[in-house]
């Protein structure tokens, strides 16, 4: 039986072969724009990659020379890091620092009785308080532990939940203040309180007051002032404690009239910093002394006629009599009202006025009600009493001094820590604060607390050298990666890759096939050239300058072999070098030179204009910036690879077309011989059937 063949589908006469023979030729313009384009995509990664190393190394040199630069970087170190330690900003003056910690500040932590392990918290709205925030939650009931957790999520930064282990089936529940200070205290409401009082947390305070300036001998005579008030007068009398007397009918201390008097705080009462001092006082009509002054300063006493005496006729007059007396005064005295001054007074003899004229009257008594926080004075003393009233005497109760948070009606009844201010000693001040992180006190360092000293504590100021080496050696770094990628670039020789034995295989292949790639390119050569030239340069940034180079402080081409010898292969490529020893003494004696010579003002602006960070800076720039050479270049690739693009799919096109004319015109070729067997052997069959 005859072949079967299907044109443009079997291959009895090889015309796919001729068509791909046809094709090949057809296809080497696409081939070849193909190969173009991986080539201009190879020279565009390799482009982008310079940049990315370029831009590192900008970052490392502006590092080295802006306002972040690490040689201004301070640490702080403590004798006592147990108990307190320093962070140092960078204007952080450098020297030592003497500190004493007499309390941590702490925060209310408050812990329970024994409950069981199935304990259940009923249901109720559970209100807690510190300061002026408030965490408040309906709880329907249930287990301990999920009511941790639910105070826990709403607790935030305020207050905080947890389950002590008692026992194998006992557990203590603890609920303590995330704020520290003494004006932090932890406040339980509504069945929140009932809660606490029943299970052993707190409970009602028994309040202890104690009770002074009763005894009118204590009273010291008022002291001088350090400044007259503008309600003085000239003429007025000086303040005395001499007519102050206690009434025994209504029980208070009378002070008349232009007296006062300094009380000194009892020594036990000065112990508790928590302590809160209060009084009562309120003013008396009384005559005023004002008339009576008034009428003293005005009166004089009449002096006769001086006489004369006579002599027949001659007649001799005395003279005048002559007086000190003073002028009469022009301007009378005023009546002085509402003036009862009181003051907190401290060791070094300063006062300061506290506030009552604000303070509301009790519509009962008529008295107002002073109330004093010791904690609110690091070093008082005394109080004081200046009764500047000309027709008006203070009627003026006992003192009173208690522990102000158990006047709040309840205490702890296991408290781990009761809220408290830090307090610490610096430079002979007593200082206190509501937290542990102190940085108000020393400019530019922060203080951070964590326990008492055992004694006095020396926080040293140095400069962080570390840092500044590590940023060297950053710089170091990221310059030889930008002069390797230039040399692979612009130069076709292996051994630039093998000498780089920190690279990885698949680094190495990557740089194999980049070698060379813009070899003759004036901009590579160039570049590198500017860079050699700015890292070995002198910068003389003042005439007193010792440091001027860095090959000074073992940075160079040559640092491994301290400078002498010839120069090998790799190091004529540009590498920087650091001969760590130098570097390490330099840092140690010499820190503001070397930042110096990376950038510093020349012409007094205050505006870094010279240095290697900034000469570096500026070139890198003209590098990686919009619209610089990179830029340019990278610009130029892409504009080839679209053009490329576009040339690949109008050739792709083409052939498709060419091959299909191909296809079609064999394969009618192919029908056309198919139909002439066909004939042949049809004639063939009927010449043999003739003949038989």
């Amino acid at each position: 039986m005859a072949d079967i063949s299907i044109p443009g589908v079997s291959d009895k006469y090889k015309t796919n072969d001729y068509i791909d023979a046809l094709m090949k030729k057809e296809r080497l313009p696409l081939t070849r724009e193909q190969q173009s384009l991986d080539r201009y995509k190879e020279e565009q990664n390799a482009w982008n990659e310079v940049n990315q190393k370029m831009s590192s190394l900008r970052q490392s040199t502006k590092t080295l020379y802006s306002f972040d630069n690490p040689f201004n970087n301070k640490l702080a170190s403590s004798t006592e890091e147990n108990a307190i330690t320093a962070t140092a900003g960078r204007e952080a003056a450098y020297g030592s620092i003497k500190i004493d910690v007499l309390t941590p500040a702490t925060a209310d932590r408050f812990l329970s009785s024994d409950l069981d392990s199935d304990f259940s918290v009923p249901k109720g709205k559970y209100t807690f308080q510190v300061a002026d925030k408030t965490i408040s939650f309906n709880w329907k009931g249930g287990k301990l532990t999920d009511f941790v957790s639910s105070l826990n999520k709403r607790g935030a930064k305020t207050i905080k939940a947890s389950l002590v282990g008692v026992s194998d089936n006992k557990k203590a529940l603890l609920i303590e203040s995330l704020k520290t200070g003494s004006e932090n205290t932890l406040l339980f409401k509504d069945d929140a309180l009932s809660f606490a009082i029943k299970n052993n947390i707190i409970q009602k305070t028994k309040a202890d007051f104690t009770e002074f300036g009763t005894d009118l001998k204590t009273f010291l005579q008022v002291p001088e002032e350090q400044s007259i008030p503008a309600v003085e007068q000239n003429g007025l009398p000086f303040f005395t404690s001499d007519d102050i007397y206690f009434d025994e009918e209504i029980k208070k201390t009378i002070i008349p009239p232009r007296s006062g008097f300094e009380i000194k705080l009892p020594e036990e009462i000065l112990k508790e910093k928590l302590n809160r001092i209060e009084f009562r006082f309120s003013e008396i009509e009384v005559e005023d002394i004002t008339d009576e002054l008034n009428v003293i300063r005005s009166t004089r006493p009449e002096i006769g006629d001086a006489g004369s005496a006579t002599y027949e006729e001659i007649t001799i007059n005395n003279s005048l009599t002559e007086t000190a007396l003073p002028p009469t005064p022009k301007t009378p005295l005023y009546p002085i009202k509402g003036e009862a001054d009181f003051y907190v007074r401290t060791s070094d003899g300063k006062e300061y006025q506290i506030q009552t004229k604000e303070l509301s009257t009790d519509t009962n008594t008529g008295e107002k009600n002073v109330s004093i926080s010791l904690n609110d004075y690091s070093d008082i003393h005394s109080i004081v009493v200046r009764n500047r009233n000309t027709g008006t005497a203070i009627s003026l109760s006992e003192f009173t001094a208690y522990d102000e948070k158990k006047n709040l009606g309840y205490e702890p009844i296991h408290a781990i820590t009761r809220a408290n201010n830090a307090t610490i000693k610096y430079e002979g001040i007593t200082i206190s604060r509501p937290t542990n992180e102190i940085d108000d006190v020393i400019p530019h360092v922060t203080l951070n607390i964590s326990n008492k000293t055992e004694k006095t504590a020396t926080i040293e100021i140095m400069p962080d050298k570390e840092s500044a080496k590590d940023a060297l050696i950053q710089f170091v770094g990221t310059y030889n990666q930008v002069i390797a990628e230039l040399n692979i670039l612009g130069e076709n020789k292996p051994e630039i890759i093998t000498e780089l034995d920190y690279l990885t295989e698949s680094e190495v292949e990557e740089a194999e096939k980049k070698l060379g790639m813009f070899q003759g390119d004036f901009s590579i050569s160039n570049g590198k050239s500017r860079m050699q030239s700015i890292v070995s340069g002198i910068y003389r940034w003042s005439e007193t300058a010792e440091i001027t180079m860095l090959t000074q402080i073992g940075i160079s081409t040559r640092a491994s072999s301290g400078g002498g010898g010839s120069y090998s292969a790799s190091q004529l490529r540009g590498y920087l070098e650091i001969n760590e020893k130098t570097l390490d003494e330099k840092l140690e004696k010499d820190l503001d030179q070397i930042k110096n010579i990376f950038g510093y003002d020349s012409d007094g602006d205050l505006i870094v204009d010279s240095g290697i960070g900034f000469a570096l800076d500026k070139q890198l720039t003209s590098w990686v910036q919009k619209g610089g050479i990179l830029s340019n270049k990278t610009a130029t690739i892409a504009s080839r690879i679209k053009n490329s693009e576009t040339k690949i799919r109008k050739l792709e096109s083409q052939l498709d077309s060419k091959e299909f004319q191909l296809k079609q015109k064999y394969g009618q070729m192919e029908g056309t011989l198919n139909s002439l067997n066909a004939q042949s052997n049809t004639i063939s069959n009927f010449t043999n059937s003739g003949k038989q």
